[in-house]
């Protein structure tokens, strides 16, 4: 059987999940009379604490919604310089709403000095954008922003008047490894991105919760992004059925990533701590297609690099994950031996 380490958005429904699809009560969303979906957006907004929620296709498409409901055409986002919304959305805020990002060097540990935040804050003066909003992402790279970082950062905002919004795709990681809830975790917040589709295991969506001004605002910018759906109360049954039975076992992933960890480790590979579920592992630049090609013929997929990331989920267990280790570690033997050369079956 196969084992997808790439990232925990590859999870397949399970069946009681289709289940509750199949069963999903729906209406026309657009005219805002589709009673899953509506229930969905109630049920996030509640568990967040927030006045309101909104879901989207994609978790690209809500970060955007968001920072262009907080920002205007010239105004600006400070944010960190490995943030997804930065690197990994296409420049979407520059490209379709002319927002300026304002990137800053993230710390070792996620987070962005909030000296430094303090500092990028422009001027009133008219060479300069606007700065309008600073955004966090928790988790960042797997690991976890604390509660007391955060709120930091809230304080600052609001001391400069600023607007804050999280990209929370996998703030339920973050939760489940401080042992609080979410509520707590995100008080103070004007927004925040909460993906269905990674940890949680759905096929699709994100709900972006906050202010019901702000809501109400990014209901507009979906439908003009393409985002408004119709009967999408059969994704969003997904979604109410993620919440109330994916979350609290979000720990077996992190227990399995440090299960990864401890076994990769233990065949001589210089792993980073794990806090969640994103195991990195260094591996030499001459390894790499060796390992990709062993990999592929043993069943393990993975995105190989010399900064290999893998991901655990909801569809690896701890059987798969001894597994992977195995064929790795089959991999590094002959390697160790006489050095790189062709990769070899594991049975």
């Amino acid at each position: 059987m196969k084992i997808d380490l790439r990232s925990d958005t590859v999870t397949q429904p399970s069946a009681a999940m289709r289940a509750a699809m199949s069963k999903a009560e729906v209406g026309d969303d657009v005219f805002g009379d589709d009673p899953t979906v509506n229930r969905l957006q109630e049920i996030a907004a509640e568990r967040f604490g927030m006045q309101a929620g909104l879901f989207f296709p994609s978790g690209t498409q809500s970060n955007l919604a968001a920072v262009m409901a907080h920002c205007a055409r010239g105004e600006e986002v400070i944010l960190g310089q490995d943030a997804h919304t930065y690197r990994y959305e296409a420049g979407g805020a520059a490209v379709l709403s002319s927002i300026q990002p304002q990137p800053i060097a993230n710390e070792p540990d996620g987070t962005i000095d909030p000296a430094k935040i303090e500092a990028a804050i422009k001027p009133d003066d008219s060479h300069f954008a606007i700065t309008r909003l600073v955004a966090l992402e928790n988790t960042i790279g797997g690991k976890v922003l604390t509660r007391a970082y955060m709120a930091e950062v809230i304080a600052l905002a609001r001391r400069r008047n600023l607007n804050i919004h999280l990209d929370g795709a996998r703030i339920f990681n973050a939760a489940v490894k401080l042992g609080t809830l979410v509520k707590e975790l995100c008080a103070g917040f004007d927004t925040v991105s909460v993906c269905l589709s990674k940890g949680l295991g759905t096929p699709a969506g994100t709900v972006l919760v906050g202010r019901q001004d702000l809501i109400d605002r990014a209901r507009r910018i979906r439908k003009m992004l393409g985002g408004t759906m119709r009967q999408v109360g059969i994704l969003a049954a997904a979604g109410i059925h993620a919440l109330e039975h994916n979350v609290d076992r979000l720990a077996e992933d992190h227990a399995n990533a440090e299960r990864l960890a401890k076994g990769l480790a233990a065949l001589g590979l210089k792993v980073d701590p794990v806090q969640t579920n994103m195991v990195f592992v260094a591996i030499p630049k001459e390894s790499v297609a060796g390992l990709k090609q062993h990999l592929e013929k043993n069943g393990v997929v993975a995105l190989v690099s010399p900064k290999l990331r893998l991901v655990t989920h909801l569809d690896v267990d701890a059987a798969a994950i001894d597994r992977a280790v195995g064929i790795i570690g089959a991999f590094l033997a002959p390697v160790a031996a006489s050095g790189p050369r062709r990769a070899q079956s594991v049975s």
